[in-house]
């Protein structure tokens, strides 16, 4: 990130914060610049980056001012499903989202999907190209189950950042996260056992975990700080839960790292009710602050965390490329995956692992996190300027999701087909409930490029919001009496 950059986000958060208020006039050039040892161009490219997100407004002879703007809206309140063993549902409006993602004029606006038209990504192509060149028979062979040795190794030193020590045979890969999640489930748990999971969860993880017989129970979750673990206890307490899942860094879909001493605190209920966690870390590299967040598995003593991550957020999801590292359920995890797809593409594993090796991986990941920090910031903007007042937004800590909460009657689902007209789409709540909750809510993508198309989709998406919010309060209204 750029000086500009860098001071641009400063000058971004302080506002977010309400440090500088709607209207306020800001420090002049020339102290901003003395206060942060930058040049006074410096700081009028940084106003310059501000004014084009809206953030900012110039006045001739008298300087910047905060653009005028509703306030910042509040964050999603501490979410209240129904605590008890449920069946899952919304199988059929999950396959919906996915096959929509064929029709290219639709613009999803709720995938998860990252951004894969990155110049640092140019190295990846070529490695890939030099791979196919060679004719190595061993591409076109069975790898091991657990995975090619080289990616492994690599996959254990990118693992040092989140605190944990691993050797490449604590690693087993696997074809995306999404095997991760899945033989990680399989190693731990049997047809009609219960598992209790974050709410709003994955669709991913919770179809999963229909398609093997399991029941949950959905916890109560706050958007900042994330499951709740009086909550949590109290299901121990009540039902066998045999284990629990979680993404406490960069949470999908609400944008959280769980804090630290949360993080210990589930570990040690784990232990006490002897459960397992698998912990889902797909984002966790995509955090915006450095240095990234521990994972649970770093305080790990005893093998309980299963950790299961990827290359599909960060990378490219094509690739197909995860892993997990299974712990005192390595042998079981092994198995599961033999069952289930045998070994993973070998020339896919030989690309992710020579472009780690050689050096690409973190730069490409810096750059990612920029854009999307620089994305959100955007987005955030135009959330408060098309959308209508009444409404809760998560404030992410990285990744390229945000989560919008509206008013109870709210119906995303029924938004969702009037949006269609315009070849709109969301990804609606009630995807993320194992019961079908959340239908007043939605999950927005922010790694497509903020430009003109961008904002005209949500300047679309926030007129038919307020025009279904309006619906929804005049039906509330009581009858006149006719007496």
């Amino acid at each position: 990130m750029t000086r500009y950059q860098t001071l641009a986000a400063l000058l971004a958060r302080r506002i977010e914060q309400g440090l500088y208020r709607s209207g306020e006039r800001l420090p002049s050039v020339r102290i901003l610049s003395a206060e942060h040892g930058v040049s006074i161009s410096t700081v009028q490219q940084a106003y310059h980056l501000l004014e084009e997100k809206q953030m900012i407004t110039p006045q001739p002879r008298s300087g910047y001012f905060v653009s005028l703007h509703k306030a910042t809206p509040p964050l999603p309140a501490m979410t209240r499903p129904a605590q008890r063993p449920v069946e899952i549902t919304q199988w059929d409006a999950v396959l919906d989202l996915l096959n929509s993602r064929q029709e290219e004029d639709i613009l999803q606006m709720g995938s998860g999907m990252p951004d894969v038209t990155q110049p640092t990504l140019k190295p990846l192509w070529k490695i890939m190209a030099r791979l196919a060149q060679k004719q190595d028979p061993r591409l076109l062979n069975y790898d091991t189950l657990q995975g090619l040795p080289a990616l492994r190794e690599q996959v254990a030193r990118l693992a040092i950042d989140s605190g944990c020590q691993l050797s490449a045979d604590d690693i087993v890969i696997t074809t995306g996260c999404h095997e991760a999640l899945s033989v990680s489930v399989r190693a731990v748990c049997q047809p009609g056992d219960i598992i209790a999971v974050e709410s709003p969860a994955f669709h991913g993880t919770l179809q999963t975990l229909r398609g093997f017989g399991i029941r949950v129970i959905e916890i109560p979750t706050d958007s900042a700080t994330g499951i709740s673990l009086e909550a949590l206890e109290l299901a121990f307490e009540q039902w066998p839960v045999k284990a629990i899942i979680v993404v406490p860094n960069i949470n999908n879909p609400l944008g959280f790292i769980m804090p630290e001493h949360r993080k210990k605190a589930l570990l040690s209920l784990a232990q006490r009710y002897d459960a397992a966690i698998i912990e889902d870390d797909v984002y966790g590299e995509l955090t915006w602050e450095y240095p990234r967040p521990r994972s649970l598995k770093s305080w790990d003593l005893d093998g309980r965390v299963l950790l299961c991550s990827s290359i599909s957020k960060t990378l490219a999801p094509g690739l197909r490329v995860g892993w997990v590292a299974p712990g005192r359920y390595r042998d079981r995890v092994i198995h599961m995956k033999y069952i289930a797809t045998g070994s993973t593409a070998t020339q896919t594993q030989m690309a992710v692992a020579e472009f780690i090796r050689q050096g690409h991986y973190l730069p490409h990941l810096r750059r990612m996190r920029q854009i999307y920090q620089r994305n959100y910031e955007t987005l955030n903007c135009w959330v408060r300027h098309y959308f209508p007042c009444g409404i809760c937004v998560s404030r992410p800590a990285g990744g390229f999701l945000m989560w919008i909460e509206l008013p109870e009657p709210f119906d995303a689902v029924r938004l969702n087909r009037t949006l269609s007209e315009s070849r709109l789409q969301v990804a609606v709540g009630s995807l993320f409930s194992a019961s079908g909750k959340y239908r007043n809510c939605l999950r927005l993508n922010f790694a497509l490029p903020m430009d003109h198309r961008a904002e005209q989709a949500l300047a679309v998406l926030g007129a038919a919001v307020e025009h279904a919010m309006a619906a929804c309060a005049v039906d509330a209204l009581p009858a006149l009496s006719t007496e």
